[in-house]
């Protein structure tokens, strides 16, 4: 997995858990915590306060445990469609 593919996802989804890119990518939570702070010094992302409800809505997790992170960069653009 490189920073791009982060990127992308994080466009289209909008927000993401820490451990949902962890099992989405096959990484562990400290390379992509990592990512996320090249991303989040960059402006691109930022994290979402502790308690914040992740998107999926299922209120399996705590709150307090959840580390979510929302995409503040240009949103995805749609690919052309094939000719």
């Amino acid at each position: 997995m490189i920073l791009k593919d982060l990127s992308e996802h994080l466009a289209h989804e909008r927000q993401a858990a820490v451990f949902e890119l962890a099992q989405r990518f096959g990484a562990d939570r400290e390379v992509i915590r990592g990512m996320l702070a090249v991303l989040e010094r960059k402006s691109l992302v930022r994290r979402l306060p502790t308690g914040t409800m992740c998107s999926g809505g299922c209120m399996q997790c705590s709150p307090d445990t959840i580390e979510i992170y929302e995409w503040l960069g240009p949103r995805e653009t749609a690919s052309p469609p094939a000719l």
